[in-house]
């Protein structure tokens, strides 16, 4: 599962999906058909875009999800500031979306300091309320405000937590407000945050703590959607919202069955002029979400009408190498730079005596698993690059490479043994039912860790529940529900975004579930250092080596153990053109591809 995106992403694939994800890298490696027969010809207006899944999105409000699964969805129903477009080669370039232009110092866009953002709003952009309504300033306001809201914030604020004038203050006092929908739409209308204003109705202001050269790329994330004031009647996050869910997209949403399917179709008060990134070919997109992984790839490469992409799935791990053997032109293999999968040390679980939380432990763990044995039952070597610390060699920061903890069952052994454990003990792992990849890691990593001693017990779960009801609930981890959990990650953005692992993953208290997505609950003051230091850095050799060294500190304390920084395999119907693969969402952009006549199935 992935995060936008970084996003938090359970293993889906060869690789994996994005949950929720910042390459300097932006090298996608792309079959002979999305550069030949599925990028060129001329586009067909009409038909259903069918896409097949094997479960759900976490939330059906973009201000709020973080998984990949929700920011696939909201592509279709909802616009940012800014995003990246499905166009070769510039699919990690940022690009105007509901904002006019990028902001720059000489359009006064950006101040001299690079502290202040004037962000004008594209005139045309509307809702689909009766009567449809323009899209304003105030609206943007309104949906950064609810990513901190009391019930179900956004996992990544502590991404811009402390970069946002004001934005802790005022997340603090709105955790005072109240749990109810009145009481929330209360705080959010009646409380002013200082750096984000609406100077007029076409206008926001931004002003940040100190110059970010990412922060337009950071605004690409889905938290920064504006949002209807429509919303204040339900709670962020919840099933009412989701059955009323407004549209400013190519398309809005007719039926959201919860883990069953989604039916899109196109959105009466969406004009093309108004949006220069989705050209919305196909009438209507329907999503099924009750298919298995196999099942999935099986119907694809029928070619049948009823079958054109995938949801949040992908080719099982066993039979990429042969579609890459036989140089298959549907198949695509897409830079990830992520860490995915990797394991998830719970530090907090009282089991064993509290045996997660002792760095001895974690770092003994680690020399018992075999990275090799990992990456050949996700589809060889080929396709996942073996990755030994936190950040891929495409992060700033990441292309200083080390590995402290080689492959040694006996300094396993003796390690355990010091630690007070020489009998071993039994954990449990949290990993998904609904992925061969997943289920395959989870049997490598039980006969890994019974050569120590160690048993292992599987905790299987559906993609949506890993998040929704495992990882970023806190009594779970607590309570010892689980011990490990597999689970991955890739960049919130691209360009700088070392800072889009290590605060939401690493940052202590601030990162913890359910704001953040450190779901090991580790806290280390040294860390904390570490990635404060990184975060002021002033040049780019400074940058590199202070994250390099924040990475060092989090792989010395054994709070993950990371496998690889794998390509991403997604699959298409022959039918299907103009799929173009997005990193940030880990699959193709259905918002841009078009259908054979001949097979536009309903």
């Amino acid at each position: 599962m992935s995060r936008r995106t970084s996003r938090l992403t359970t293993i889906v694939t060869v690789c994996t999906v994005g949950l929720a994800a910042s390459a300097c890298s932006s090298t996608v490696t792309q079959t002979p058909s999305a550069l030949g027969k599925s990028i060129s010809g001329t586009p067909i207006t009409g038909g259903t875009l069918n896409i097949l899944g094997v479960g759900d999105v976490d939330y059906m409000d973009p201000n709020v999800s973080y998984f990949s699964t929700g920011y696939l969805a909201a592509r279709m129903y909802s616009r940012q500031l800014f995003t990246y477009p499905a166009i070769t080669g510039k699919v990690t370039t940022a690009v105007p979306d509901l904002a006019t232009d990028l902001p720059t110092a000489e359009n006064g866009g950006m101040s001299a300091d690079g502290k202040t953002y004037t962000i004008r709003i594209r005139q045309g952009a509307k809702w689909n309320t009766s009567p449809a309504r323009q899209v304003t300033a105030a609206d943007e306001v309104r949906g950064v405000k609810r990513t901190c809201n009391p019930v179900q914030p956004f996992g990544g604020t502590s991404d811009f937590a402390d970069l946002i004038v004001g934005y802790k203050d005022f997340c603090t006092g709105f955790a005072k407000a109240g749990k109810t929908a009145a009481a929330m739409a209360a705080y959010v209308e009646g409380t002013p945050l200082p750096g984000v204003v609406s100077t007029n109705d076409s206008t926001v202001t931004l002003k940040l703590t100190h110059r970010a050269s990412y922060f337009v790329d950071m605004l690409t994330l889905t938290a920064f959607s504006p949002a209807p004031v429509e919303f204040n009647t339900y709670v962020p996050g919840s099933a009412e919202l989701a059955a009323n869910t407004i549209s400013d997209g190519p398309y809005k949403v007719d039926k959201y069955v919860a883990t069953k399917s989604i039916n899109f179709s196109r959105n009466p008060a969406w004009d093309a002029a108004s949006d220069p990134v989705h050209k919305a070919h196909v009438d209507k997109i329907v999503v099924n979400e009750t298919l298995s992984q196999d099942s999935v790839q099986q119907q694809l490469q029928t070619g049948t009408p009823s079958a054109d992409m995938a949801w949040d799935t992908a080719p099982p791990p066993n039979q990429v190498p042969a579609l890459i053997a036989r140089k298959d032109p549907l198949l695509n293999l897409g830079d990830t730079s992520s860490t995915s999968p990797y394991i998830a040390f719970n530090t907090v679980s009282p089991n064993n005596n509290k045996a997660l939380g002792n760095v001895k432990v974690r770092q003994a763990l680690s020399h018992a698993i075999n990275r090799k044995n990992i990456i050949q039952v996700l589809g060889g070597p080929k396709v996942n690059t073996p990755l030994t610390h936190v950040l891929p060699s495409t992060i700033v920061g990441g292309e200083e490479s080390f590995d402290l903890y080689s492959y040694n069952v006996n300094k396993a052994k003796q390690m355990l043994s010091d630690a007070g454990f020489p009998n071993g003990f039994t954990v449990k792992i949290l990993y998904s039912n609904q992925s061969q990849g997943s289920a395959k890691v989870f049997q490598t990593i039980q006969q890994d860790l019974s050569k120590v001693g160690v048993k292992v017990q599987g905790i299987s779960s559906t993609n949506q529940d890993f998040v929704v009801k495992y990882v970023t609930v806190p009594t779970v981890a607590r309570r010892g529900v689980w011990d490990l959990a597999l689970s991955g990650w890739s960049p919130d953005w691209y360009g700088n975004a070392a800072l889009s692992f290590f605060n939401p993953l690493f940052s202590g208290s601030p990162s913890f579930p359910p704001s953040g997505s450190n779901i090991g609950f580790y806290e280390s003051a040294a860390t904390n250092k570490a990635i404060t230091a990184a975060i002021a850095a002033t040049t780019e050799d400074e940058t590199k080596s202070l994250w390099a060294a924040a990475d060092k500190r989090v792989m010395e304390d054994a709070a993950i153990f990371p496998v690889t920084n794998p390509l991403q395999a997604n699959y298409h119907a022959s039918q299907v053109h103009n799929a173009v693969y997005l990193p940030i969402l880990q699959q193709f952009d259905p918002t841009n591809v078009w259908i054979e006549k001949a097979k536009q199935g309903g």
